[in-house]
């Protein structure tokens, strides 16, 4: 966001954009986390730019458009996640930064299993030891 007042101008970074996006992404009933992908890990170690996982923005003077890469939790209906997740996600950049969201784009690139949650492996109980 690029703006022109009395004492100067503002400008919203395309970062913060997409660290509001993320975290009101990760914060949504559903999703499991985000996704990196490939690119996404070479772009980071390449640059050493901590790129925010999952989240793509274009940020101009008063609009923003939103790419979300998402892994969502097994049994959850996909489209309803999605759906909520590109109405938190507006909602929150809005809010903070006064741009206009013309568009949240959702890309579900995995469902995640109970039995690949760490939390959940932790939650069971343990098991005999096999030696005394």
């Amino acid at each position: 966001m690029s703006e022109v007042q009395e004492n100067g101008v503002v400008r919203i970074a395309d970062d913060v954009v997409a660290i509001i996006a993320g975290v009101a992404a990760s914060e949504t009933e559903g999703v499991a986390s985000m996704s990196g992908g490939i690119t996404e890990g070479l772009a980071r170690r390449v640059s050493g730019k901590n790129v925010t996982k999952g989240v793509s923005v274009e940020v101009g003077s008063v609009e923003a458009a939103i790419d979300l890469r998402v892994i969502v939790k097994y049994g959850v209906k996909i489209h309803e996640v999605a759906r909520k997740l590109q109405e938190n996600v507006k909602e929150a950049v809005e809010t903070m930064t006064g741009l206009r969201v013309v568009e949240v784009n959702v890309k579900v690139e995995g469902v995640e299993f109970p039995e690949n949650n760490p939390r959940q492996a932790k939650e069971k109980p343990s098991e005999e030891p096999r030696l005394k």
